[in-house]
């Protein structure tokens, strides 16, 4: 079974935040202590990472389950609790979130870039923190809120400056072996390549080198962009490419005529990506040591191909790497230069919606609504009148009544219940 998986899904579960809680201090000598309770400790937070120390998505296939620590509760003497430890978790550079419905939610591109998967919940505020002039002794404190937790789809796309795609058997796996330290499975039949395969190329001397990276593409087919084969999961491979290598197999056992085949293998991949063809490429004849010379000279002076090569014999491989190594630091060059600045991504934060539920009721989500009226005993005055005035300092009542809300109706938060009433 290959270690080389490139789509998978994640399941990343935030830690709870902590409770608040609702103490008031006892000592000797102090008559009517005021309140004392702690908040309760953030739960901690999950992060997708793009890491060069990962190319695969196979841990995710067994073990698809993250999750951070909860804090813990708050406690009198205003101690509060403890944080949970947040977590990282690794993926490949190049590595594409989505959720269930296939939207795209990050593409983690670069080396470093990080996204906030799952935030932590805020630890609840203990009743000291209420205290005020108008409120000498809160009898309540808030919840702690519930971790975010999700599903996330993850694909994978190569980030290879320089993409080899040809027809199977054309001798893409013995060329990136022979250019590269990459061990691909090589044998003559078709489709042996099953998984891309990643080669790093170095040019120059111990001290003065420059490298590449060279991605070895399964063999492509006829109808691939329309998904014929396994098509689309190899095209998407060579998305981020900064140049595209075409080897074509000149030898009498290939399925069409060299000249046909580029045909064929052009109009697929802008069949698949447009943009593709305006990335700079080489048309290499492959397999040069197993036909006439004068095919190879046709082939050459028509402009089919650019340069013959053999990777069995090594003839113009030398060439077929200065190539490459041109094409690719040209691109970089007109490339902007990246920034060093690590990229974190976080989900824009929302204030709340008002929703209708089936029944007429109406319905309220947001965090610092919901957060609102988490507290841990709503059934005292006091802390009613705490609630009413936040949910009016948010504008809930404005936009409740906005949607038309009148005296009397219902309104959900958080799994409570209560009866609208207009303020005057």
């Amino acid at each position: 079974m290959s270690n080389f998986v490139d789509r998978a899904q994640i399941h990343v579960k935030a830690g709870d935040g902590g409770a608040g809680s609702i103490s008031f201090r006892r000592e000797a000598h102090v008559d009517k202590g005021g309140p004392d309770g702690g908040d309760g400790g953030h739960g901690g937070s999950v992060w997708l990472q793009a890491s060069e120390n990962t190319t695969s998505l196979f841990l995710f296939r067994d073990f698809p389950h993250k999750a951070a620590e909860s804090g813990s509760h708050g406690a009198g003497k205003k101690r509060h609790g403890v944080s949970g430890k947040s977590i990282v978790v690794e993926v490949p550079v190049g590595t594409v979130v989505k959720d269930l419905d296939d939207k795209v939610l990050v593409d983690l591109d670069t080396n470093g870039a990080r996204w906030l998967a799952a935030q932590g919940g805020q630890g609840g505020r203990g009743n000291a923190r209420f205290l005020s002039n108008f409120k000498r002794a809160p009898s309540f404190a808030e919840q702690g809120e519930t971790g975010e937790e999700f599903w996330y789809n993850l694909e994978l796309k190569l980030a290879a400056d320089v993409a080899i795609i040809g027809f199977p058997n054309v001798g893409k796996s013995t060329l990136i072996s022979v250019i590269s330290a990459a061990k691909p499975k090589i044998a003559d039949y078709p489709f042996t390549t099953l998984v891309p395969n990643l080669g790093v190329v170095r040019v120059g001397d111990r001290v003065d080198y420059s490298e590449f990276v060279v991605a070895d593409i399964p063999g492509l087919i006829e109808g691939a962009s329309e998904g014929r084969g396994l098509g689309h999961e190899f095209l998407r491979h060579i998305e981020r490419a900064k140049a595209l290598l075409v080897l074509v197999d000149p030898s009498p056992d290939a399925p069409m005529e060299a000249e046909n085949q580029v045909q064929v293998l052009i109009r697929e991949v802008g069949a698949y990506m447009s943009e593709l063809l305006d990335r700079p490429r080489l048309v290499v004849l492959s397999k040069s040591d197993c036909v006439d010379a004068a095919v190879i000279d046709d082939l050459l002076d028509r402009g089919v191909v650019s340069l013959a090569i053999s990777a069995t014999t090594g003839n113009g491989i030398k060439d077929l790497i200065a190539e490459m190594a041109a094409i690719v630091r040209a691109r970089k060059v007109a490339e902007v230069a990246p920034s060093e600045e690590i990229v974190i991504h976080r989900p824009v934060p929302q204030n709340f919606e008002i929703l209708r539920d089936a029944d007429g009721a109406f319905r309220v989500k947001g965090r610092a609504v919901e957060r609102t009226v988490a507290l841990s005993n709503i059934t005292t005055p006091e802390a009613i009148d705490y609630i009413q005035t936040r949910l009016k300092k948010l504008g809930v009542d404005r936009a409740l009544k906005r949607s038309g809300a009148r005296d009397g109706d219902e309104v959900r938060i958080a799994g409570f219940s209560f009866d609208y009433q207009e303020s005057l």
